[in-house]
């Protein structure tokens, strides 16, 4: 990977962890099918030697986020944990642990996005598409309209997926995120 201030282009992948694909009271298993494309962004991107971040929600046992939702990847287990898949893309990228549900808030990442000076382009993907995707777009983008920078930000649509419940319909609530990104100028496209 190039040097902070040379990266022009990075890519994010959010929250593609065990508790949120494959096991414990978050995971959706419908997520995977969103892995092969993952693969093919983030070796391309390793091999131009641009940006690579990685996003891993990692919680305390007594984290204030589980008020509102299930008990899932506290730290030091496997739910935190990036999926076995994209392991091989861990040590070519600059990782980050997030104890919300927006990376903007996750230790060194706004410093880092500073350091980057020519950056032009951030492809977000990974998951939840209404939760961490979207609370890391929109605000993402409202920091560069705040440093008058003109910085694309792009999530493809076949690069994101959200969790399917009684009360959580994946269509509808990524359709509303989908809606909502597009409106605050996030470039939607259907693949990379």
């Amino acid at each position: 990977m190039k040097k902070f201030e040379e990266i022009t282009k990075l890519v994010i992948n959010v929250d593609m962890v065990n508790g949120f694909v494959k096991e414990g009271a978050m995971a959706d298993r419908y997520i995977e099918h969103i892995i092969p494309e993952h693969k093919k962004i983030m070796k391309q991107i390793v091999n131009e030697q641009e940006g690579l971040a990685i996003i891993k929600d990692t919680h305390k046992k007594d984290c204030i986020e589980f008020n509102r939702f299930p008990v899932h990847c506290v730290e030091g287990t496997e739910e935190a944990e990036l999926i076995e898949e994209l392991k091989e893309f861990e040590p070519s990228a600059i990782v980050y642990k997030k104890n919300s549900t927006s990376t903007m808030f996750a230790p060194k990442f706004i410093e880092n996005i500073e350091e980057m000076e020519k950056l032009e382009k951030v492809i977000i993907i990974g998951c939840c598409t209404d939760i961490c995707i979207l609370n890391l777009a929109i605000p993402l983008k409202n920091y560069f309209d705040q440093k008058d920078k003109n910085i694309e930000i792009i999530v493809p649509k076949n690069a994101v997926e959200t969790y399917n419940s009684d009360i959580h319909n994946r269509d509808e609530y990524n359709e509303m995120a989908f809606k909502l990104m597009k409106q605050a100028g996030v470039n939607l496209v259907e693949t990379i």
